[in-house]
């Protein structure tokens, strides 16, 4: 039952072929025998899960929605009423939170069950999930290496097929980088495209919520019921919900794929090089026209970024000062020491962001980085609207490497960062990417990445799923 699709468990469920606690059932007894040997899960919601599938046994008019009995992983910074939210941090280590986030609200009234909370990088700082409070995430493909980050956990429990379904959350490659590491289908949505009402901030310009799944079609259908504006949540857009289920029954045919080779020729291992030539042959071949397109300033999005992001982390981050919620440290007689002492509690690298963040805003360097960078942001943006004048999507590599060792880019912040070389640009630009797994490379997942114009979605999954029928990728799992 638990190989199956979040589609075919729907239709399961709504022909009666199997029960809402039945589901339930098979993926907790696995999710407790099995999720620990990867690190993947904080808390495992089991009294929620299983109050959910009560509720959809008893009304048969349940059945239909279009989520009934699919059991849903959420990351552990996006929030649950009730149940621990923790961002993998000592400092919300017993943090439990009155409400949900709208994204949960969402799809329970679709008929998922929620039946866990995924292991990720620290407050979702990371490109590795191993600067998690809780200990590293491990690969399924290769447990001595990485999963990817920051929402490495909620990737694993979708390779493992613990679940067909995982919510995550994007800053700079987030959700697509650990799919592509772990072999699974991943999307970060435009901009707006999902409310971030019950996300934990870290990025607020950047941050959203993101999807996976284990094929293009359980990402649309989830896609479909989260999207779209929420009143509580400013930055949430009052743009119409396409359908995106249909999005993806279009073919390659006549798609125009661009491809910046100038950005993506360089800094490619081997393997990654030979499974992206030869997904672009299978475009090729489908009928898709294969353009050149020039991204010149995508080279600078990673320093872009990392301005950015530590400049408003620092901000967004001040609000855990051991006053207001989250942990307070004992026994502080001064509101300086109360301060220090409870700010200790964070990790090394969220210590690091914080401290670089503060000093970009300060005075005499804010011009010389932070302006600087929302100015070359601009100019990244301009890039793609140019790009996409031409052309309908956009596709490089996801990541320029496999899965790496776990502790091998520890001591070296710079090469953690280039792990998202390929999938940042689009989070500066606010526009929607998907990693669709596109062959394999010394044993280990390589995916492939498509980019469209903001609010193109079924475009992006018209590409996906159509590559996706072409190729078998998604359907291979690791040996568990």
């Amino acid at each position: 039952m638990m190989t199956r699709s979040a589609v075919e468990i729907r239709g399961d469920v709504a022909a009666g072929r199997t029960s809402p606690s039945a589901v339930c059932a098979a993926t907790l007894e696995r999710l407790d025998r099995q999720a620990g040997r990867f690190n993947a899960f904080i808390t495992v919601a089991h009294d929620r899960a299983r109050a959910k599938a009560r509720e959809l046994d008893r009304d048969p008019a349940l059945a239909g929605r279009p989520l009934a009995g699919v059991p849903v992983a959420i990351k552990d910074n996006i929030c649950t009423r009730g149940v621990r939210t923790t961002a993998a941090s000592r400092v919300l280590e017993h943090h439990v939170p009155l409400y949900d986030a709208t994204v949960v609200e969402r799809l329970e009234a679709a008929g998922a069950m929620i039946v866990g909370k995924t292991n990720c990088d620290e407050f979702a700082m990371g490109s590795s999930s191993e600067h998690s409070a809780f200990g590293p995430v491990r690969n399924p493909w290769d447990t001595g290496r990485t999963a990817g980050g920051s929402s490495g956990g909620s990737a694993v429990a979708v390779a493992t097929r613990l679940v067909p379904i995982a919510l995550g959350s994007e800053t700079g490659g987030s959700v697509r980088q650990p799919a592509a590491l772990c072999g699974v289908v991943g999307l970060k949505p435009t901009y707006g495209r999902v409310s971030r009402y019950g996300l934990i901030a870290f990025v607020s310009s950047i941050d959203q919520v993101g999807v996976f799944g284990a094929t293009v079609a359980d990402v649309a259908a989830c896609l479909q019921v989260i999207a779209g504006r929420d009143p509580r949540e400013a930055t949430s857009a009052d743009v119409p919900v396409d359908d995106y289920i249909a999005a993806i029954e279009g073919g390659a045919q006549g798609l125009r794929v661009g491809v910046p080779n100038a950005w993506v020729g360089a800094g490619l291992e081997p393997g990654v090089r030979q499974a992206f030539t030869d997904s672009l042959d299978v475009l090729r071949g489908a009928g898709a026209d294969l353009v050149d397109v020039e991204l010149p300033h995508s080279e600078y999005a990673t320093a872009t970024y990392a301005v950015v992001v530590m400049a408003e982390a620092s901000s967004n981050l001040s609000r855990f000062d051991g006053v207001r919620y989250g942990a307070r440290a004992p026994h502080a007689d001064t509101v300086d020491a109360l301060y220090s002492r409870t700010r200790a509690l964070f990790g090394d690298e969220v210590k690091r962001r914080i401290m670089l963040g503060t000093y970009v805003l300060s005075a005499g360097y804010y011009d010389a980085y932070y302006l600087k960078a929302q100015k070359v942001r601009a100019l990244i943006r301009q890039d793609f609207e140019r790009a996409f004048e031409r052309v309908d999507v956009i596709a490089t590599p996801t990541s320029p490497t496999t899965a790496f060792r776990l502790g091998e880019r520890l001591e070296d912040p710079v090469q953690m960062y280039l792990a998202d070389a390929f999938t940042a640009s689009a989070n500066l630009g606010g526009i929607p990417a998907i990693s669709v797994p596109c062959g394999f490379a010394a044993g280990l997942p390589v995916g492939l990445q498509f980019m469209a114009r903001a609010w193109a979605e079924p475009v992006l999954f018209r590409t996906a799923a159509a590559y996706e029928r072409l190729t078998a990728w998604t359907t291979h799992a690791p040996s568990v």
